[in-house]
């Protein structure tokens, strides 16, 4: 069958090797389908996530809207249609805002998001508690779009593709050494999450668009410089795809500690068709449930 015009990529049907045949064997696995501008994926996995991960990708018209596109992708994907254990909805957007757990008031949620990001129309306004980071990250998604979803998973639970990241790494930060700075880099494809950790308490969180090495290198120096790092004691963390390396490359020329580790180490991700294609939020909500 062929691909729908209006979106490229998207398959009919179930993905080849997606482990899910039937809508009774969906009922053992959780799926977390994953929404970016630049494409749509989804992954399974039964309660013993190190076993049946599957993760499919497919591309969508930038020409589209989000919701037309989230449409497409619900009505054309057969394994999108079953009653699944859980449902996750992902998704990135560089418009959320921390908000220190101690300050952070439900029937405030509007308020406090606009205070730090400019107002749209047409969005709503979600809410992450991250217990393990002590931190509430506040996001918006289009109206339409957020409708579309909860219509089509009315239990599934959203997430702005920050918030995984946070409590993974939150985790991670707590298996370190106490009196020790953290500076993470998260890199995608075409953009960059910074994360820092002071005696293992978050204290820093920001996400940039940066398709480029040479971009990625210049938000991360301008934030080591900002917080008066030093370039022989503190720790940089570096997650994510392989244009790392030429990241990496270069930053060894300023920072003396750089450590460079695959989330996709920690989970058996064999049962997929592009193990390197991954995102790394994806992985996060995976690896700290």
């Amino acid at each position: 069958m062929g691909v729908p015009s209006n979106i490229a990529g998207i398959q009919h049907g179930r993905p080849a090797d997606c482990p899910i045949t039937s809508p009774e064997e969906a009922g053992k696995y959780t799926l977390s389908v994953r929404l970016s501008t630049d494409g749509f994926s989804f992954s399974t996995y039964t309660y013993d996530k190190k076993k049946d991960f599957f993760f499919h990708q497919f591309h969508v018209n930038p020409q589209r809207s989000m919701a037309a596109n989230v449409k497409e992708f619900l009505q054309r994907t057969e394994a999108l249609k079953y009653q699944y254990r859980e449902v996750n909805v992902l998704l990135y957007t560089t418009r959320y805002t921390p908000v220190p757990f101690e300050l952070y008031d439900d029937d405030q949620s509007e308020m406090l998001f606009y205070q730090n990001l400019p107002k749209q129309n047409n969005e709503v306004i979600l809410c992450n508690i991250l217990s393990k980071s002590n931190v509430a990250i506040l996001f918006s998604i289009d109206k339409l779009t957020h409708q579309l979803l909860a219509d089509h998973f009315p239990k599934a639970r959203f997430f702005v593709s920050i918030s995984p990241i946070i409590e993974y790494l939150s985790i991670r930060s707590h298996e370190r050494q106490e009196n020790k700075k953290d500076a993470i880099a998260v890199v995608h494809p075409g953009y960059l999450d910074i994360l820092m950790f002071k005696h293992r308490r978050l204290i820093l969180v920001n996400s940039f668009q940066a398709s480029t090495a040479d971009d990625k290198s210049y938000y991360l120096l301008n934030m080591w410089s900002q917080l008066a790092l030093d370039q022989e004691k503190d720790n940089l963390y570096i997650y994510g795809d392989p244009q790392q390396k030429e990241l990496t490359d270069f930053l060894k020329k300023y920072i003396r500690n750089i450590t460079v580790t695959k989330l996709r180490t920690e989970l058996d991700c064999t049962g997929t068709d592009n193990p390197e294609g991954i995102p790394s939020d994806i992985l996060s909500l995976i690896l700290c449930e």
